[in-house]
């Protein structure tokens, strides 16, 4: 069971992401937040240190989630074309369940301050890093033919942010048909089919 202040938190961290989504951080205030929750705006600071910590908490603990969901999907196979499909799979999935995260993420990356930027920025660096490695051994297997794992890393990546700008679950597609879809992109891509 959560605590109070867990459930509390909880209670913030979705209020402020649904506002910063919406208007955007600069635009928002912790009274805009605390009035979301039903706190005044002075009492919030029983709760957080300040706007900087509650998107830098989001934002930190969006991708500490994308990089576990990542893990996860690839830990059970040591075949790179599997490993790649499951990667880009969970990737998908990530972003199709948490738009405002991704959107959030992606916009609000510049409004960040140290030493917060950096600690995301650092984060994002690995979870890419962990794409290239994937692209990497599989042309090192002779399974994948990129010239620039880098490159077809990156690519793949856009593809998936970008199922969190458009994927509804009402949609034409479902989440399991755009994420099939999308990993036989990647997978032609790499050039693995």
């Amino acid at each position: 069971m959560a605590t109070p202040t867990t459930s509390r938190m909880s209670e913030i961290r979705s209020a402020a992401l649904e506002l910063f989504a919406q208007f955007g951080y600069a635009a928002t205030t912790m009274a805009d937040i605390g009035a979301a929750v039903g706190i005044r705006g002075p009492s919030l600071y029983k709760h957080v240190a300040s706007k900087q910590d509650v998107l830098a908490e989001i934002m930190v603990g969006t991708i500490d989630a994308l990089q576990a969901a990542n893990r996860s999907a690839v830990a059970t196979t040591t075949d790179p074309t599997e490993r790649l499909r499951r990667a880009v799979e969970a990737h998908v999935r990530f972003h199709a369940r948490n738009r405002l995260e991704a959107f959030v993420g992606n916009r609000e990356i510049r409004s960040l301050v140290e030493p917060h930027r950096t600690a995301v920025l650092a984060r994002r660096a690995e979870y890419e890093q962990s794409f290239r490695t994937l692209i990497a051994e599989g042309v090192t297997a002779a399974r994948f033919h990129v010239v620039s794992p880098r490159l077809a890393s990156y690519a793949i990546l856009d593809l998936g942010m970008g199922v969190s700008a458009w994927f509804s679950e009402d949609g034409e597609l479902t989440e399991n048909e755009v994420a099939w879809q999308y990993t036989e992109f990647a997978l032609r891509l790499v050039g693995a089919i």
